[in-house]
């Protein structure tokens, strides 16, 4: 508690100053992997150049966890929360779970993509709010036994919602991109490079 209230005095004091850097506050949640919690922060300030910050780490929210197709969390309820929560000297909250997370994938219209039974309730690697404050990542369906694949995967997806953030689409440059759509496939992920295209890079 005590290194939350220092964190967050320190942030508001930045929060308080002209034309500073876009802040982020990592928010780990469980026993999430402390060193993977650092391999994101690296990476994000590598790809935006944004200052980030690790909060305590707290326990996933019991009002987002359901148990329709298996137990999981839904990540867009934990985003809404992290909003909510979300001081005003932060621009983002990314945070990092080692659970399984889901939303509801729609169509352009807004609609239920189908089957319902396959997309009302889907998997996924991670969700931001496009464009918003707020991220949700989870390790859960990135598990490997390759500890450097790993961490490239989870480097991939951090930055990728947080893009999607900052209001970036999905991005048509497979090779240099890493807002490429991952297309329901891990192997996407794993071909997509972990950091922005000029052009995005543009937009921000």
């Amino acid at each position: 508690m005590k290194t939350c209230i220092i964190l967050l005095l320190a942030l508001f004091i930045l929060g308080c100053s002209e034309n500073r850097k876009k802040v982020v506050l990592i928010q780990p949640y469980g026993d999430i992997d402390q060193e993977l919690v650092l391999e994101v922060q690296k990476s994000i300030e590598e790809t935006y150049g944004f200052d980030v910050y690790i909060a305590d780490a707290i326990d996933l929210p019991r009002s987002a966890f359901i148990n329709v197709k298996s137990p999981r969390y839904r990540a867009d309820s934990i985003l809404s929360i992290q909003k909510l929560n979300k001081p005003d000297s932060i621009d983002f909250v990314i945070g990092l779970t080692n659970q399984d997370i889901s939303t509801t994938k729609r169509d352009a219209s807004g609609k239920v993509l189908q089957p319902a039974s396959r997309y009302a309730d889907w998997g996924v690697f991670g969700l931001g709010l496009s464009p918003g404050c707020s991220a949700l990542i989870s390790t859960f369906r990135l598990g490997t036994g390759n500890e450097k694949r790993l961490v490239k995967r989870l480097r991939n997806v951090c930055n990728h919602e947080l893009g999607h953030n900052l209001g970036l689409p999905h991005c048509t440059n497979s090779e240099f991109c890493v807002m490429i759509d991952a297309a329901e496939s891990i192997k996407t992920v794993d071909n997509a490079a972990d950091t922005l295209c000029q052009k995005c890079k543009a937009k921000i």
